[in-house]
């Protein structure tokens, strides 16, 4: 049980119990409560237009493929909410990162990051995702971007999403270890001594 789904429960258990209800009136009440707990992220950190930007640049990172879904399947946007809501240090980078990507596109194209086509936000951020290949120029955006894909790789790779896409296989119990598995001894080109 989710953490919302347990302190609606309780609430609900609250309310019965301050109440008498027939057993049907309760079910309806139960069921109204679960409705309203379906209501959509509200970012608390983010402004309505950083909220597109950040939902459309984590996609662009890590794009939904074959394998898994992509960042905002995975809730990164609102792993970034919540950790910069908390993270006074990088509100101000993330939010002159923000900036700093509309304003390039208003320059270049006349319109912001979110409303540029794909191949134009493609080009943006070609001249920033290689920090050894940028100009100096771009040293602003550079940072930004940096920061921004380590806040997106770490927010997707801790998703339930994530591990799933990294195939993890921790947290389990076994009984009896056998070693490494053969077809990753092989793949890292080791093996073990007699």
């Amino acid at each position: 049980m989710k953490r919302r789904e347990a302190v609606g429960a309780m609430a609900m258990a609250a309310l019965t119990a301050a109440f008498k209800w027939t057993p049907a009136e309760a079910a309806k009440a139960a069921g109204m409560a679960r409705e309203a707990l379906k209501v959509p992220f509200a970012p608390v950190f983010f402004t309505p237009h950083e909220w597109d930007t950040v939902r459309v640049l984590a996609d662009l990172v890590i794009p939904k493929d074959e394998r898994s879904g992509s960042a905002t399947d995975a809730g990164v946007p609102e792993f970034m909410d919540f950790m910069l809501n908390d993270r006074p240090d990088g509100q101000t980078p993330m939010r002159g990162g923000l900036a700093w990507l509309d304003n390039e596109c208003s320059e270049r194209f006349g319109k912001t990051f979110v409303a540029a086509t794909p191949a134009e936000q493609t080009a943006v951020l070609d001249d920033i995702a290689w920090p050894k290949r940028a100009k100096p120029e771009m040293s602003q955006g550079v940072a930004f971007f940096n920061m921004f894909r380590d806040m997106t790789a770490s927010g997707f790779w801790s998703s339930k999403i994530g591990v799933a896409d990294l195939d993890y296989r921790g947290n389990t119990f076994v009984r009896d270890w056998a070693g490494c598995p053969p077809e990753a001894l092989q793949k890292l080109g080791v093996q073990y001594e007699d």
